[in-house]
């Protein structure tokens, strides 16, 4: 079965044409008894039997104004049941003439219909239930209050009045699109009200639950519509980052044909966790996260749609539940639902709900927050700032990190910012990684603040590092990197190689006084080419420093 693209109503895909030729009064899968018998059971002498919709239904479908598609989702017209008397055939059976057939079409086109007047198109409604069929009055407070415009979704300016998203529909030029941003805001929505407002059939998969022949299936359903009603298909697929990057080569073919719209929601940087083919052929948006007045806005929203008046879900608590909501709608409200149902519990107070708020988990720990927080620490480390760094330390442990992850970063830190100010600070860290390992959580995080404030008081000295980056910056020179060892430094095992001169005049530096010799170790390319540099730091200076004093070199 399809759906009739003027009536909007399920019918038997193969009498499609015969229902559209019989005002949409006929072969209806559901319906009254009616409305499922043919206007004729004979089959009328001009009526076409082609498999494809009548160029008059195409034009109707792909002719609908843009602009009240974006107020109003779609637009549905819908023939009158009883055809008008000059439409009857020869036999005496009643039959649209395909002249009346376009008058009627381009009479709903502009808004009239059976000589009415042009009425403003209705506000779309709140659907009963939600994508998976769950009773939306059952569904959590999260779904029940998300947008079916554009209108209402807080924060980002990719959907506002003039945002590119919403410009796209408007100039009827939607392409595929990657939609990047944090949970709760936003992605899922803006898929479905694009696909809404498009006027497309819509399509959901998620990465968890769909595997690859449940997409090979829904191209199929996606080619026989767009053949059958001209209809285009807006597939969104939920967390597409967790589908391998070969599993995700399956989207290139529909997506460079036409015969899907993508759009790919992912926590995750595409650049690292999507194909690069997928990438060039949609285009990608950030969304932004969520502001705390954004969210206050949307509970707010939500306490007039729950007709909810209890004093002590009062704007400070609504700030609260923002504030640990960390930019996520959802959770926002999954907090402004569970405030709600404690608000009626005798004796509640704010300073209880509160505490129960501050429990959540700061940061995801497997997402792109684990690598800001991580480098956040190593930086505060380098910058000297033991209560920025004890901070990050103690976000990621509260947050689940794992603390031998954190101890071998601090064995890196040792060697690349302490380095040679401070030896004792590489097996302090090594011997944190190792109480870490022994000693375990909750424990190890005392390990782990001692040695993340000895790192970052200690003096710091990137010598060592520099030179290994200078090195590794002549490697790319050309020709370097294949330079020969010199002769006298090559060892000499067999007596093949003694006989052609390897080792023959390198000097054993402890036979002299002080071990010093006159001798080169460098290719004679590289010869008197020095990489360890003489100062700890580099010699930019800070413009924003005032009174900002040199460091003394020692020559």
């Amino acid at each position: 079965m399809v759906e009739c693209p003027l009536c909007q109503k399920q019918v038997h895909s193969n009498k499609i044409n015969e229902h559209l030729d019989d005002g949409c009064s006929s072969y209806l899968v559901e319906g009254d008894a009616k409305d499922n018998i043919p206007a004729s059971t004979s089959k009328p002498q001009n009526a076409s039997h082609s498999f494809f919709t009548p160029g008059g239904a195409r034009k109707a479908s792909s002719s609908t104004p843009r602009s009240n598609a974006l107020q109003t989702a779609t637009q549905t017209v819908r023939r009158p049941k009883t055809p008008p008397a000059s439409g009857k055939s020869s036999a005496g059976q009643s039959q649209t003439s395909p002249g009346a057939t376009k008058r009627t079409l381009e009479d709903a086109e502009d808004g009239q219909i059976n000589g009415e007047p042009p009425s403003s198109p209705p506000q779309p409604k709140r659907p009963k239930f939600t994508k998976t069929g769950v009773p939306l009055k059952n569904a959590p407070l999260a779904e029940r209050m998300r947008p079916s415009s554009f209108d209402d979704v807080q924060g980002q300016e990719l959907v506002d009045k003039n945002g590119i998203i919403r410009k796209m529909l408007e100039t009827n030029s939607l392409q595929s699109m990657i939609l990047w941003g944090d949970p709760g805001t936003g992605k899922t929505t803006i898929a479905r009200i694009v696909a809404s407002a498009s006027g497309a059939r819509y399509e959901e998969i998620n990465s968890a639950t769909h595997g690859l022949p449940d997409i090979r299936k829904i191209f199929q359903q996606a080619a026989g519509e767009a053949q059958l009603t001209g209809r285009k298909t807006v597939l969104f697929c939920d967390e597409i980052h967790r589908y391998k990057k070969d599993q995700q080569d399956i989207f290139l073919g529909p997506i460079e044909t036409g015969q899907i719209i993508l759009i790919g929601a992912t926590t995750e940087n595409p650049s690292f966790k999507v194909n690069n083919a997928i990438l060039s052929r949609c285009r990608t948006f950030q969304l932004a996260k969520l502001n705390q007045n954004d969210i206050v806005s949307i509970l707010r929203r939500a306490l007039e749609e729950e007709n909810c008046t209890s004093a002590l879900l009062d704007t400070d608590m609504l700030m609260c539940f923002a504030a640990c909501a960390d930019g996520d709608a959802r959770t926002a409200l999954n907090f402004l639902s569970l405030g709600i149902s404690l608000a009626e519990v005798p004796n509640m107070t704010s300073a209880d709900i509160k505490k129960e708020m501050a429990k959540t988990l700061l940061y995801d720990r497997k997402g792109d927050k684990h690598y800001d927080n991580i480098s956040a620490l190593h930086k505060s480390i380098r910058g000297s700032d033991p209560h920025a760094a004890m901070f990050y330390l103690k976000r990621m442990l509260n947050s689940g990190e794992d603390p031998l992850y954190i101890g071998r970063r601090l064995i890196v830190v040792a060697s690349e910012d302490i380095g040679l100010a401070d030896n004792t600070m590489l097996p302090l860290a090594t011997a944190t990684y190792f109480a870490c390992q022994h000693v375990g959580m909750p424990e190890c995080q005392i390990n782990l603040a001692h040695c993340v404030t000895a790192l970052s008081l200690s003096p710091k000295s990137t010598r060592a590092y520099r030179a290994a980056m200078n090195v590794e910056r002549a490697l790319k020179e050309p020709g370097v990197a294949g330079l020969p060892v010199p002769i006298h430094l090559r060892n000499a095992p067999t007596r093949l190689m003694k006989e052609m001169g390897y080792g023959a005049e390198y000097k054993y530096n402890p036979d002299y006084v002080d071990g010093r010799v006159n001798q080169e170790y460098l290719p004679e390319e590289l010869k008197d080419r020095q990489f360890l540099e003489d100062s700890d730091f580099g010699s930019k200076v800070d413009e924003d420093l005032e009174d900002m004093l040199l460091p003394e070199i020692d020559d």
